[in-house]
């Protein structure tokens, strides 16, 4: 087992979790959640549900790099959660609510603060 640090691990389940939302927030978009939140059935939208299957499988990557502390995964992680904020930011201005984009905001946000840190940074050997 490699020497992972905390940090590091904490970081990588973020990702896999996100990576649940995703596919979650996906399923929703396809109409097959309907029983979860506001969001009708009639909220079909292939086009939001072709993003946000995309972005699951992305951060599923994301998690397996970032398990294996690959230096790679840092920069990626940082910019997979500046493209999915701006993805739930579209999603708001174009007549979502906040209840549906609400998890994925505060997660992004949160794995982009903690992906700027400077120990972080170190761990990947980027600083």
């Amino acid at each position: 087992m490699e020497n992972r640090p905390i940090g590091v691990t904490i970081l990588a389940i973020l990702a896999g979790i996100l990576f649940v939302l995703n596919v979650i927030i996906t399923l929703r978009f396809l109409g097959f959640l309907p029983f979860i939140g506001p969001l009708d059935i009639r909220t079909f939208n292939l086009w939001y549900a072709l993003l946000y299957g995309l972005l699951a499988y992305i951060w599923f990557w994301v998690a397996r790099m970032l398990w294996e502390v690959d230096p790679q995964g840092w920069m990626f992680v940082a910019f997979l959660s500046v493209m999915n904020l701006s993805f739930d930011f579209i999603i708001l201005i174009t007549g979502g609510s906040w209840y549906d984009v609400n998890a994925s905001v505060i997660l992004n946000a949160l794995v982009l603060i903690y992906v700027m840190l400077p120990g972080t940074k170190e761990a990947f050997g980027t600083d």
